[in-house]
């Protein structure tokens, strides 16, 4: 039989098999699965009410709420498509997607009422906006709609539309169906969820491609999942003692500011099982220091926005014996090896497989069911990064015989200085070891004898002092004289990111190519 595989399925599993059990938290507010089953087709009702039809975008502007995850399963349920926005964009970038996705609806949080004023005029495309207050409530008591028949849905129709990051450029409309949705949950759910018992903290953003797309899986198997509005370290150790939460999914640099929060080791963290860092590249140091920290597996996973996005994980392998303790440690922070359902290669420009001896560089690209469905309206965009059904990354890296892959670096961040490769990864993880060093960032810089050359930002943790002669001595037994920085700029601010956390290096990389160079702070 040929059921339709759509997400649709993950909520009315929960629905039907933990009605009675507290399936989301979000503030004070608390909802069994029975009452967010009901809550998503009244949602599904209010929007048909606003005219919204198949293949319609149903834009939102929001924090972690509870209506932002209503949000994931009532415009897919009259075949809609989700589409959360960056909230961390300026007016201008969120005017750029709204005009070129063109959703008929946007539900906003109060907060960005201002910036919601600026959009009205400059998003006529947008026929209906809904505060998430008391304009949302009102369109959920318009009426609820029938659970539809699974028959009537076309799988590869498109249900969510996540626009990258920006990080490296323009922002782009990732497309995924409701086929890719359910397949990567699938591909989720045999690689880390097998106790319904766990509670599940969203610290991602969930307008970053589902948070790491644990909703679908955590709905599928009807956790607890707790809505963290805000990442605020503070924060979230306090949930993780109330609600006892097992799981969590970080990136580095969230990571980092539970380490350093001066709240860490005055909350019970004791419940939880399992954490998972990814989004960037992170490091042996850090691995370690969150399993010291937290009493479970820190473990690393790879992928982007276009693989839905998971593609890998650095879990254990049956075939792989490790020399000692540290080998265990360094396989842990790689990128690690393919999920279910999806391939892995690294590979030269002409698409052939780079030698798996951890030395020679290559790009990650990527071939399975977790693959988006395309750049929404961007058919020549889409086509640029495939090749014969295989995604490129544009991630550069290294790999072993056993499919262990660990990343270097972005294409346009890999430093070539007097002809050789250098990854500022490397180099990042060398510096982040310095135990003054609160966070790193290394770019490109112009040299008139090298080319370019490597140019450190750091950021000095409170209390501690740092320069760069101490930090070139520290980083002489780690990494080879010529992928030292050749400058460096010291502060205490921190580093500009995008809205998951991730530094952006492009702004960093043009204080020294447009000819603007100013420093950090400090």
């Amino acid at each position: 039989m040929h059921v339709p595989l759509t997400p649709i399925r993950a909520l009315y599993r929960a629905v039907d098999l933990y009605a009675k059990k507290t399936g989301v938290v979000s503030g004070d507010r608390r909802f069994t699965y029975a009452e967010f089953g009901e809550r998503v087709e009244r949602l599904a009702f209010g929007l048909l009410s606003e005219g919204v039809a198949p293949g319609d975008r149903v834009a939102y502007l929001s924090f972690n709420t509870h209506q932002l995850l209503e949000g994931y399963f009532g415009a897919p349920l009259i075949r809609a498509i989700v589409m959360p926005l960056n909230v961390r964009l300026t007016a201008a970038e969120l005017t750029g997607i709204l005009n070129h996705a063109e959703p008929r609806v946007l539900v906003y949080e109060s907060d960005f009422a201002p910036l919601v004023e600026q959009l009205r005029q400059a998003c006529p495309s947008v026929q209906c906006w809904v505060e998430s207050g008391e304009p949302y409530e009102e369109l959920l008591t318009r009426g609820r709609i029938q659970r539809p028949d699974l028959f009537t849905f076309d799988e590869r129709e498109i249900a969510e539309l996540f626009y990258t990051s920006g990080s490296t450029g323009t922002p782009k409309g990732v497309a995924l169906s409701h086929r890719t949705l359910y397949m990567h949950m699938l591909s989720i759910s045999a690689t880390f969820y097998n106790d319904e018992t766990q509670v599940e903290l969203h610290t991602i953003p969930l307008f970053h491609a589902n948070g790491w797309g644990r909703p679908q899986c955590a709905t599928l198997h009807g956790l607890t999942q707790v809505m963290v509005r805000r990442f605020d370290p503070a924060q979230v150790l306090r949930l993780i003692q109330e609600e006892k939460a097992t799981s969590m999914a970080l990136v580095p640099t969230m990571a980092n500011a539970l380490l350093h929060c001066p709240e860490l080791g005055q909350w019970d963290v004791s419940s939880m099982r399992q954490i998972m860092l990814g989004g960037a590249a992170s490091s042996p140091e850090l691995v370690v220091r969150m399993e010291a920290a937290f009493p479970c597996p820190a473990t690393v996973g790879y992928g982007l926005t276009e693989s839905a996005p998971v593609a890998t994980c650095s879990r254990d392998k049956s075939t792989v014996r490790f020399a000692d303790a540290e080998d265990r440690l360094h396989h842990h922070a790689m990128a690690g090896w393919p999920l279910p359902g999806c391939e892995v290669r690294v590979v030269d420009p002409g698409m052939k497989d780079v030698p798996r001896d951890m030395q020679t560089f290559g790009e990650i690209v990527i071939r399975g069911d977790n693959v988006m469905d395309g750049y929404y309206r961007e058919p020549q965009a889409t086509a640029a990064v495939m090749t014969n059904g295989w995604l490129h990354t544009g991630d550069m890296a290294v790999w072993d015989e056993e499919n262990y892959i660990q990343i270097v670096d972005r294409q346009k961040d890999i430093i070539i200085s007097g002809g050789e490769n250098i990854s500022s990864i490397e180099v990042e993880r060398a510096i982040a070891a310095h135990p003054a060093v609160l966070e790193c960032a290394v770019v490109s810089a112009p040299d008139p004898q090298w080319g370019e050359v490597p140019a450190a930002f750091v950021v000095v943790k409170p209390g501690h002092t740092l320069d760069s002669s101490a930090l070139c001595d520290f980083l002489a037994q780690r990494i080879a004289k010529f992928k030292m920085p050749r400058r460096f700029q010291f502060g205490d601010t921190a580093l500009p990111k995008t809205g998951t956390g991730k530094i952006v290096k492009r702004e960093l990389r043009e204080t020294f190519w447009s000819g603007k160079e100013k420093r950090i702070q400090g």
